[in-house]
């Protein structure tokens, strides 16, 4: 398509020469009165990537950020535009996502300097928006003057890099975005943000701890993220078991026999933890759905490694703290310990037990597993919602080879799935994106169906229909509720996908998967794949989610 001529430079030519600067190619978002010129000059020079809704296009950039390690960006409307970003920026704060999220205000005549105060009454204002953006990121900024906006975009970018990382928003009033150019911008110079040498003493402490230690344990969380070979190499010098989070899957390939992975509330894993002598814990929160709620026995020697000194002790006590970046002290570590025999042996069981266990209770779900890790381009972003497949065995059982693959709503927000796939889509056009949905989640962003039709992006959404919110339907069954709100009307996915041009097939036979999986890797685009979960033979076990319900007590 021909453009016209250009016109004069505005706003988005600054935002535009930014992206630039920081090998940023593509943005997400939704168009509106108050993001024309940014949008406009995207989709000129780069690649503009249109969503349905504004909550999409955070998660899109969201998952594009931790698929390329790069900064995703979302482009969003004001006042409630800005308020439907809202939740998926929780997301993106949740997992520490690189994401720059640039919305609209109204025009900056109307803005009064003590904000919020009371409405005037103009169209798509929102008085308490600074607040909001705020609360849902690491650092928020208004651009109030047309010649700081160069310098506005790059402290939020440099603030978006610095660990711990996180979300930035940035509202840009229109008539602003008109009139700001390339040309007008303030000069800028970014100091880099050096990263705390580890403590020599620290260090020396925790080396002395590994040494003595005969049955060692690493757990490793997001924050061990770039740190993957020298963990490795660490873990078979010491025959130590790995143990990870949700989203330390695939730092360490899970096709590693020392990886047990996110198996640590199993009855195996939690013996493992119990006999063990010292736990090296790097990078991670220790979430409550990830310590059975904090009941896990550890073993009384840890080590914890983090970036941020106030995770260090918080869940659990350890005895030995290291500030700093991952990378830098396991190589230091590792420099001051010498080979030895650990307990290799007992890992390689306890892993091999854990997933033998799971694939058997899992029944017909098996065959499905395999063949995504068998088709799948090792490469494949493998992007899950929050539904019952994705939480039994694509969170555990699913092998992970890298983890910029492991895409999935770390807050727990159900429906987030489809758009995920779309940004890392994006980010990875060399392979095939699959996505995990279930008919109830992808009911709450049907829409995006159409973006990504409209992207011709090569994904692959396997849609797992149960009918409704299986999750929930297991956990008020096992405990004697009301059965309420869980069975839904689902729409017909085959008319549906017929209706936006997208190649569909039905499995009835968990051992027809495969072709089907084969057939759309090959395709290049979009398509879709129904799963008809009742039909699924041998019946998987049931997942009830690991959700305190607390007992009624006498007084």
């Amino acid at each position: 398509m021909e453009h016209p001529p250009r016109a004069r430079q505005t706003g988005g030519d600054v935002l535009v020469e930014a992206m630039k600067r920081h090998g940023i190619t593509t943005a997400f978002g939704v168009i509106s009165i108050h993001n024309l010129p940014l949008v406009e000059a995207v989709d000129r020079d780069l690649d503009f990537v249109e969503m349905r809704h504004e909550a999409a296009a955070v998660n899109a950039a969201d998952a594009y950020a931790r698929t390329t390690g790069r900064i995703g960006v979302a482009l969003t409307s004001t006042g409630t535009g800005a308020g439907n970003a809202a939740g998926s920026m929780v997301e993106a704060l949740t997992a520490g996502s690189r994401v720059l999220h640039i919305t609209g205000q109204i025009d900056s005549e109307f803005l009064t300097p003590d904000r919020p105060s009371p409405s005037r009454g103009v169209i798509h204002e929102f008085p308490k928006q600074p607040q909001l953006l705020d609360a849902i990121s690491v650092h928020s900024a208004t651009i109030a003057d047309v010649k700081d906006v160069a310098v506005e975009l790059e402290t939020a970018i440099h603030r978006i890099c610095t660990a711990p990382n996180g979300p930035a928003s940035v509202e840009w009033p229109s008539d602003l975005q008109y009139i700001a150019s390339p040309d007008n911008q303030r000069p800028f110079a970014i100091a880099d943000t050096a990263v705390a040498s580890p403590d020599p003493d620290a260090l020396a402490r925790a080396a002395t701890l590994i040494r003595d230690a005969k049955r060692p344990l690493f757990w490793l969380g997001g924050g061990a993220a770039g740190a993957g070979a020298q963990l490795a190499e660490l873990a078979h010098k010491l025959g130590a078991g790995i143990i990870t989070s949700n989203s330390g899957r695939g730092i360490v390939p899970e096709t590693d026999p020392l990886v047990v992975g996110n198996f640590a509330t199993t009855p195996q894993a939690r013996a493992l933890l119990a006999d063990s002598d010292l736990l090296i814990a790097i990078g991670t929160h220790f979430r409550s759905n990830e310590t059975a709620s904090y009941s896990l026995r550890l073993p009384d020697r840890m080590i914890q490694i983090d970036i941020e000194p106030s995770t260090i002790g918080r869940v659990f006590p350890a005895e030995v703290g290291i500030v700093g970046d991952a990378r830098t002290i396991v190589s230091a570590l590792s420099g001051q310990v010498l080979e030895q025999a650990g307990w290799a042996d007992r890992v390689r069981e306890v892993r091999e037990l854990v997933r033998s266990d799971l694939t058997e209770y899992i029944g017909g779900y098996a065959d499905i597993c395999a063949a995504m890790r068998a088709i799948l381009p090792d490469r494949s972003p493998i992007v899950r919602d929050v539904t019952i497949p994705s939480s039994q065995w694509g969170n555990r059982l699913l092998p992970i080879l890298e983890r910029e693959t492991n895409i999935f709503p770390l807050g727990g927000g159900i429906g987030q799935g489809l758009a995920m796939g779309i940004g890392a889509a994006h980010g990875r056009t060399d392979v095939p994106t699959l996505i995990f949905v279930g008919d109830g989640g992808l009911a709450v962003h049907l829409g995006e169906l159409a973006s990504l039709a409209g992207s011709n992006a090569h994904a692959i959404v396997v849609v797992f229909n149960d009918g409704g919110y299986g999750v929930l339907r297991n956990m008020q069954e096992k405990n004697g509720f009301r059965r309420a709100g869980v069975d839904l009307h689902t729409p017909r996915f085959d008319l549906l996908s017929a209706s936006m041009d997208l190649p569909y097939h039905l499995i009835q036979r968990a051992d027809a998967f495969a072709d089907a999986l084969a057939e759309a890797v090959e395709r290049t685009g979009p398509s879709v794949i129904e799963v008809d979960v009742a039909s699924i033979e041998p019946t998987p076990g049931a997942f009830v989610p690991p959700v305190h319900i607390p007992q009624e007590t006498s007084r």
